[in-house]
């Protein structure tokens, strides 16, 4: 399960290890992924996204100073999260810029090689992912892909009312229930 970027890495991961996920993992959930990181990064350097891209950029700093290999200096020209991995993110990994690095870790681009189930939710109102990724053919031609898709909720915000005012964490559970009941244990119970 991935929550944000943790779910562009776990449907990367189910991606890169297409028919080999089944002995790991059975199935895979996301919520509120970004598919697509250059779109995200572009999406998010938006005039109505100031406030978060500000806070977004302030946090990058401040985690990459605490490690003790940058100064506050390193990032006085950095003004953009594009212009951070860049120049810091994207060459501290080896990918060279920012370009690079979004091409080759986006999960958008390894979706046609899952075959676990994998379940997205997503909201048309997320404000830091376009949701035309989601429309993609990447997205709609790989039968394993079950898209989850809600008018509002925004960016992991999906409440409701009660009794399941956090419905999100319900419909991944009877989606992982489903899932269970569709397929035989991995490992016996026999001895």
């Amino acid at each position: 399960m991935g929550f944000s970027l943790g779910g562009n890495v776990v449907l990367k991961l189910a991606g890169e290890m297409g028919e080999n996920a089944w002995p790991l993992f059975r199935g895979v959930s996301t919520v509120s992924t970004p598919l697509d990181l250059d779109a995200c990064a572009t999406q998010i350097a938006e005039p109505e996204n100031r406030i978060y891209h500000r806070r977004f950029v302030r946090r990058m700093t401040e985690r990459l100073c605490a490690t003790g290999r940058y100064q506050k200096r390193h990032f006085a020209a950095l003004r953009s999260v594009r212009a951070i991995d860049d120049q810091i993110t994207a060459p501290s990994f080896g990918f060279g810029d920012a370009a690079n690095y979004y091409r080759t870790q986006s999960a958008l681009r390894f979706l046609d090689a899952i075959r676990v189930p994998a379940l997205l939710i997503q909201a048309q109102d997320d404000t830091f992912i376009p949701f035309r990724v989601y429309r993609s053919e990447a997205v709609r031609s790989n039968p394993r892909i079950e898209l989850l898709v809600t008018r509002h909720g925004g960016h992991l915000g999906f409440i409701g009312r009660k009794p399941h005012r956090f419905w999100v964490d319900q419909a991944i559970m009877e989606w992982v229930a489903g899932q269970n009941a569709k397929s035989p244990p991995l490992i016996s119970s026999r001895s």
